[in-house]
Formats: C-alpha cells, structure tokens, sequence
C-alpha cells in the first residue's frame, strides 16, 4: 500500500519539474536577448559617438511638446519656451564659469525668463527692450559684487566677465526671443514649427547620411563629425522639407519654401559650427550633461537658435507679397 501511495506523490513532481525547466529555459532566453540588445547598443553608441536610443527618446518627448504647444494653445509654448531659455541660459553660464568667467548664473536665468512674456506680448521691439535690460542688470549685477573681497578682480577680468554675460544673452534669449515673437503673430505659430521641422530634419539628415557614407571633412578643426557629404545631404532635405512645408502648412509659393530651406539648412549648420567653437574654446565635449545622449540644451539648439532670425525675416518678407 505504501508504494501504491507514493505513485501520485512521483507523478505530481513531473508537471513541477517541467513547469522549473521551462521557466529557466525562459529565464535564460531573456537574458541572451537582454545581453544581444545591450551589444548591439554599444556597438550603435561607439559608431554614432552617443547614446542613440536615449537621443531618440528624449527628442520626441521635446518634439510632442513643441507640437502640443504650437497646434493646441499658444501660451504653452511660451511657457516651454522659457523653461528652456532658462535651462540653456543657466548651463552656458555655468559653463563659463567653468572656464573662468564670472558670470552670474541664477540673474542671467531670471531676467532671460522674464524676457519671455515681454517678447511674447509686445513683440521685438518689447524684445530689444528686455535685452538691453537683462544686459544692463547683468552688467550692474557683476560690477556690484565688486564690492566683496573674493570677487575683486582686475578691470580686464571684469570687463571680461560683463561681456561673458551679455553674450548668453544675445546667443541664447535674444535669438529665442525671437521664436516668441514670431508665435505672438497671428499665424505664427506654424511659421515656428515649420522652421523647426525643417532644422531637425537637416540635422537627422546631415548625421545620417554623414554616419553612413561621409567620407571629406567639412571642418575638421571645428566639428570632426561633419562631412561635406552629409552637408550636401542636408541641403537636399531642407529643400524637400522647405517646399512641402511652405506649400502645404503655409500656403507658400514653392520659390518661399526653397529659399526658406536652403537659408535654414546654412544658417542651422553655421549654428552647429558655432557653438562647437564654443565648445572647443571652453575646453568642453558637451554643454552639460543633463540630456542624455544628447549632452546639454544649448547642444539641441545650437541649429535652431540663429535659425530663428532666418524664419521670422522670411516670415516678414511673405507679408509683402
């Protein structure tokens, strides 16, 4: 009776070890694919030079944000446009400061956010006010900590410094400013997005096709990854994406979408150029380091920055026609 007992007992820890071995089986089966994604990762981030998912992923959260704020209600962009004035502001500050400028970096934040409602209200006349104000307050700012023994400083220095600050300034608030007031106009708004989308589709397509067969440098002294090729490249598509966008989203003649994409595709490169210039005289590989794959703010905007004055030019210009 004993033996006829245990029966049940072997056959119930079949099922149980079978139930084991597969979960292991899966187990381990996740793990291979888990160690293949990580490779393949690493081998994408040393070809591409960053973290190509984290890029990926952190561009098309800003990109929903910059399409919610535009499309649904405008004031949304001004509010995400001066959280990031105020952010890219505050890393080019501490950057220089990095590198021996003193500049103030919570001021320059403040008067850079405070610029924001002013353009958006009172258009770029209310812009030009608030930077010379912004200038004027950093300059004052600078020169009253003067007064205090651990920033007495020589006159040079101190001149050096008021520059420094005035400079994040007119590279950073100054020309977003004037994406604010470009979506204060009526209509506006789709001028920004269009010239936007256009410079984000230069920079995917310059580092696309320059990832994938760029072989001449376009400055090696400045920016080792450009190629001319990829330069070439980004022409073409700021055209495609210029005539497409000008035609179906702003209602422009053909002839206003090419020259708006061929003059974004130089002035977004010349920006790219420039703040690698930057870069290279701060002693830094990145801005900052608070987006990963991307590095900081000013690094994703360094090619939409001076493409503001472009669009909101052409943007003047289309009313006269």
């Amino acid at each position: 009776m004993a033996e006829i007992d245990d029966e049940p007992a072997a056959a119930e820890k079949v099922p149980s070890a079978r139930k084991h071995t597969a979960f292991d089986d899966l187990e381990h089966r996740v793990e291979e694919a888990r160690a293949q994604f990580d490779e393949t990762n690493a081998k994408i981030n040393a070809r591409t030079g960053r973290n190509l998912l984290a890029a990926i992923g952190i561009g098309l959260v800003l990109g929903g944000l910059f399409l919610v704020s535009l499309i649904l209600v405008k004031w949304l962009f001004m509010i995400l446009a001066a959280v990031l004035i105020g952010l890219t502001v505050f890393e080019l500050a501490s950057a220089l400061r990095y590198a021996g400028r003193d500049v103030p970096r919570v001021t320059s934040t403040v008067v850079a956010v405070a610029t924001v409602p002013v353009a958006f209200f009172l258009g770029v006349e209310g812009l030009w006010l608030a930077l010379l104000g912004a200038v004027v307050i950093i300059s004052l700012w600078r020169l009253g900590e003067l007064v205090r023994p651990d920033h007495r400083t020589g006159a040079r220095a101190v001149i050096g410094d008021i520059g420094a600050g005035a400079f994040v300034q007119v590279y950073v608030t100054f020309l977003a400013g004037l994406y604010v007031v470009l979506v204060g106009h009526d209509g506006g708004e789709w001028w920004t997005l269009a010239s936007i989308v256009i410079v984000v589709f230069t920079d995917i397509g310059a580092y696309a096709s320059g990832l994938a067969f760029g072989k001449h440098k376009l400055a090696p002294t400045i920016s080792p990854g450009k190629t001319w090729e990829g330069f070439a490249s980004s022409i073409v598509v700021a055209v495609i994406a210029g005539i497409l966008l000008g035609w179906l989203m702003l209602g422009q003649p053909w002839w206003v979408g090419l020259a708006m994409g061929v003059l974004l595709a130089l002035v977004g490169t010349m920006g790219d150029l420039t703040e690698s210039l930057i870069k290279r005289d701060l002693g830094v590989k990145d801005i900052s380091t608070w987006l990963p794959g991307h590095g900081g703010f000013l690094d994703r905007l360094d090619s939409i920055l001076p493409s503001a004055a472009v669009a909101y030019v052409i943007y003047l210009v289309a009313l006269t026609l």
